[in-house]
């Protein structure tokens, strides 16, 4: 590798960071895109231009084919060029259908660079190793949450909700020039034809593989709840509590926190190793929804706001420092299948779980118990699919 591994990882970081600030940075403009469209202020329609970029990723799946045959930088570099025109056309686009459509392609290239990104470091990494490089960019990429939002009132203060939407793409372009030191992690002899007994052969190996199945389930899960706050919270801070002027901070707080778990995550799964940090992580994630559940019913619906936001800021913290350890289990088995499990791993976690999301999203019109009920129960789900690992490792010991 002609990078150093230290700037290879904050390649890694900033390019899956397109991804975030391709969400992040556009939440604090739904308020003027919705006067700008003529939508009531009670509408939850703003939250598909967050749903539409998060299922654009259901292109990994033809991506993760391709970059098996034709390797890791090919793919990435197709990925730039849509996530920029698909940036650049939602800004200028005259409706939201349009709108959409621009973001739904976005979110194509943006699937391109996260998939191409993640099979780099498992090309290059494995196991507890590649757990520990992936929370170490999780914990970069995750400070775009955190500074996002004020670089969008920032931008708002000065410009148009235009101009905010043409940040991202403007972004990608110095992070495309960066890439272009990078060098070809899949050497050619272990490529993948690229014909259709090959791709079914590499489909049904990945499909057959129960340790992938079962911790990309934990991860689609998890972003079911994620995708779901994440394309809502503007609604629930500015309109069910009533303090727009709030978001901003509550967004970056909840962003910095995440940050810390997922830098904690590295040490932790360094130490105890990823399945047994997974674990703990997640009967911690029921509890804590739980306890959130308790109060909804019991204290009413909205809860207080500091108790609220407090209970998702640790739910969403621990929701992040999962993953890398859930995409290292799921993808450590793969092997020369890395790419095609890569894409069908984020196919899903983004697709299924956006999707997933946006139904959330689209019943918290007024309340946030759709949310807090669907997180409690995610977290009873996910504990199933971990602890069945353990009893299978149990049965064949």
């Amino acid at each position: 590798m002609k990078m150093k591994p230290g700037e290879f990882i904050a390649l890694s970081a900033c390019s899956m960071t397109l991804t975030a600030l391709g969400i992040d940075i556009m939440l604090p403009a739904f308020g003027e895109i919705r006067q700008h469209f003529g939508l009531s202020p009670e509408s939850t329609a703003t939250a598909q231009i967050i749903s539409f970029f998060f299922m654009g990723q259901i292109a990994q799946i033809v991506f993760g084919a391709l970059s098996d045959r034709f390797g890791r930088l090919s793919i990435l570099r197709i990925g730039f060029p849509l996530y920029i025109i698909g940036g650049v056309a939602a800004a200028v686009a005259p409706d939201l259908e349009l709108m959409l459509a621009a973001r739904f392609l976005a979110g194509m290239g943006a699937s391109a660079v996260f998939m191409t990104t993640i099979a780099g470091v498992r090309d290059r990494f494995v196991g507890d190793r590649m757990a520990r490089t992936m929370s170490l960019i999780f914990t970069i990429f995750l400070f775009t949450p955190v500074l996002a939002p004020f670089l969008g009132l920032a931008i708002l203060a000065v410009s148009t909700w235009q101009m905010l939407f043409l940040t991202p793409p403007l972004f990608a372009v110095i992070v495309f020039l960066w890439s272009l030191r990078l060098e070809e992690s899949l050497p050619v002899e272990q490529r993948i034809p690229l014909n259709w007994k090959s791709i079914s052969q590499s489909v049904r190996k990945v499909l057959s593989n129960r340790e992938f199945l079962r911790y990309t389930g934990v991860t689609t899960l998890l972003f079911t709840a994620l995708s779901s706050y994440v394309a809502s919270s503007e609604h629930i801070v500015g309109e069910i509590y009533g303090r727009p002027e709030l978001f901003a901070w509550i967004f970056a707080g909840i962003g910095m926190l995440m940050s810390l778990f997922s830098l904690l995550n590295s040490h932790l799964s360094s130490r105890y190793g990823a399945r047994r940090t997974i674990r703990w992580l997640l009967i911690l994630y029921t509890v804590v929804a739980g306890f959130l559940l308790i109060c909804t019913f019991t204290a009413g619906d909205p809860p207080d706001i500091a108790l609220f936001f407090g209970a998702v800021a640790l739910l969403m913290a621990i929701n992040l420092a999962v993953e890398p350890n859930s995409s290292a289990l799921a993808l450590e088995p793969m092997g020369d299948s890395a790419g095609m499990a890569s894409a069908i791993y984020g196919t899903s976690f983004f697709f299924i779980g956006a999707s997933l999301g946006s139904v959330i999203s689209h019943l918290m019109v007024a309340s946030v118990f759709p949310l807090v009920l669907s997180i409690f129960v995610i977290g009873l789900m996910t504990i199933l699919l971990v602890f069945s690992d353990l009893l299978h490792v149990g049965k064949e010991s």
